[in-house]
């Protein structure tokens, strides 16, 4: 697996308004948390995280700080702004050579379902896969091949094996799967609308003959 270097910068002040600056100058506040260290609050650059984020493929992180200490370690959580969508904060988990880890895993899709061919709708219940490896065997993705599945199938995660890792997901939870296309009622030839009753408006009384 790839291992990319991130640099970043101790942060100090946590106060509201130094995030506020921190992402007005295009940089991402974070948390790196490692195990017999205490968590360490981080600034890097937004778009560095933002390639971690956006990808099919799960990496190996070196953090390197401007502390002069480094931290081999994994992204474990990120979060969005609900209006913008750019990330706003992270967390790095710090990994220990031979100590297994529990990693999500992107979830990458090949083939061309033949159920779809036929009019099925095509269902991704899941984009990722929690495991547990040890951090020299973390796979960058795990790849199901979907070209088999007709309407009505499904792949589960018992479906699946991933060499050196342990799936935690429950083995009889859904995947992916072709599902029968929706059907549109059409109104029966012949048959009524229901209108609406004509409401009359009460006018006033015709007035007594002079």
């Amino acid at each position: 697996m790839e291992k990319i270097a991130l640099n970043g910068n101790v942060r100090v002040n946590l106060s509201k308004s130094s995030k506020t600056q921190l992402r007005n100058a295009a940089r991402v506040p974070g948390v790196l948390y490692a195990k017999g260290v205490e968590p360490v609050t981080v600034d890097v650059a937004a778009g560095a995280i933002n390639a971690l984020v956006f990808t099919t493929k799960t990496h190996l992180i070196n953090l390197v700080l401007d502390n002069q200490k480094e931290y081999d370690c994994v992204l474990k959580d990120y979060q969005f702004d609900p209006v913008t969508d750019k990330v706003i904060h992270f967390d790095l988990q710090g990994i220990v050579a031979g100590q297994k880890i529990e990693i999500d895993i992107p979830i990458q899709f090949v083939g061309s379902a033949v159920g779809v061919k036929e009019g099925g709708q095509l269902q991704e219940f899941m984009h990722k896969l929690t495991v547990l490896c040890l951090p020299n065997e973390i796979p960058e993705h795990v790849e199901i091949n979907i070209s088999n599945l007709k309407i009505g199938s499904s792949i589960h995660v018992a479906d699946v094996k991933i060499e050196n890792a342990e799936i935690l997901h429950a083995e009889e939870a859904v995947i992916v799967g072709v599902v029968p296309p929706k059907v549109v009622k059409e109104t029966e030839p012949g048959a009524e609308v229901a209108k609406e009753p004509e409401v009359i408006g009460k006018g006033k009384e015709k007035s007594e003959e002079e």
